[in-house]
């Protein structure tokens, strides 16, 4: 199974300044040189030294994640990230007209939708595009989307043909060899995040989620979401003090998913829904405090007797590919 993450920015696209792109070419620059740079030859060795904050970046596309197994593909949400894949795709039956996609929705936020009047499979004549959510206002939500003066066309003048699955909550739901799961998540809308297993591996998508629910009890049967999961992509738009102070907005901190993640065993995190104010290097600064969060609860747990498991886990961008 393979995990791509589209888009991993939260709540509005940021697409970086001219300014801020010249200021990172800079940067960079004078870098390489203070490096001893000279040549040609020097380039890639120096950059191969430097973090997202420092050349490339986390992105700024909104939520999109494409899951593909041996037999099948499926899409979570249609954040703004979606419209390069939909590129993507076009290169194999999409731009035939004999494509058919799997399209899940996790909640109607605008960050959430904002890709998919752009997605264009959508408009080629004889592609089949299934659209999946727990909510039954599901087909309302693409009806309001594809309406003026918010969009040119109706719902009626997409030309792919779209069928509408409504999920029932906690219930397994077989696709080729996909076995998906949705599970209830903590945030001010309903929201919903998928365990999603092929190939003999999990992932659980759960994004959007403030986790106030921390303990087993607490989660009841929402639980399984985050037992034996291999991969998990988690929400950590803010810091541990900024969570703390914007209770019931609906995310959280990577220290919060890393307690979970650690009690209950997940093998590897990527944390996305990054906050639209912050920049590379703020970002970069959550990851240095819950790295310290993390090595401390290894070690109190250690002098305590207490188990938890260690996880592998990063700050995710734009792009980023996980194969399990």
């Amino acid at each position: 199974m393979r995990v791509t993450l589209w888009g991993t920015r939260g709540s509005l696209t940021t697409p970086k300044s001219p300014a801020r792109i010249e200021e990172r070419i800079r940067d960079v620059l004078y870098g390489f040189l203070k490096s001893g740079g000279k040549q040609f030859e020097d380039v890639e060795p120096y950059l191969s030294t430097l973090t997202p904050c420092q050349f490339g970046g986390f992105g700024g596309e909104t939520l999109c994640v494409e899951v593909t197994s041996n037999q099948e593909r499926l899409i979570i949400d249609s954040g703004s990230g979606i419209r390069r894949l939909g590129y993507q795709l076009m290169k194999d039956e999409c731009s035939r007209g004999r494509g058919e996609l799997h399209l899940f929705y996790t909640h109607f936020h605008w960050d959430h939708l904002a890709g998919l009047p752009f997605f264009v499979p959508l408009f080629v004549p004889g592609n089949r595009i299934h659209v999946y959510a727990v909510q039954p206002e599901l087909p309302d939500v693409f009806r309001t989307v594809f309406q003026k003066p918010y969009f040119p066309l109706t719902l009626e003048q997409v030309d792919a043909k779209l069928e509408f699955h409504i999920l029932k909550p906690r219930q397994p739901f077989k696709l080729a060899d996909f076995t998906i799961t949705p599970y209830q998540l903590d945030h001010p809308d309903p929201c919903w995040g998928y365990r999603i297993e092929a190939d003999g591996k999990v992932f659980s998508h759960c994004v959007d989620n403030e986790m106030k629910r921390v303990t087993r009890e607490d989660l009841g049967n929402d639980l399984p979401l985050y037992q034996g999961i291999n991969l998990a992509v988690m929400d950590a738009q803010y810091t541990l003090l900024e969570a703390m102070e914007k209770v019931n907005w609906g995310h959280a901190s990577a220290s919060v998913a890393l307690d979970i993640a650690m009690r209950e065993g997940i093998e590897q995190v990527l944390f996305v829904h990054h906050d639209p104010a912050a920049t590379d290097r703020k970002i970069a600064l959550a990851d240095e405090e819950a790295r310290g969060y993390y090595d401390k609860a290894l070690q109190m747990a250690t002098n305590s007797k207490i188990r938890l498991h260690p996880v592998k886990w990063s700050f995710a961008g734009d792009g980023t590919c996980v194969d399990l």
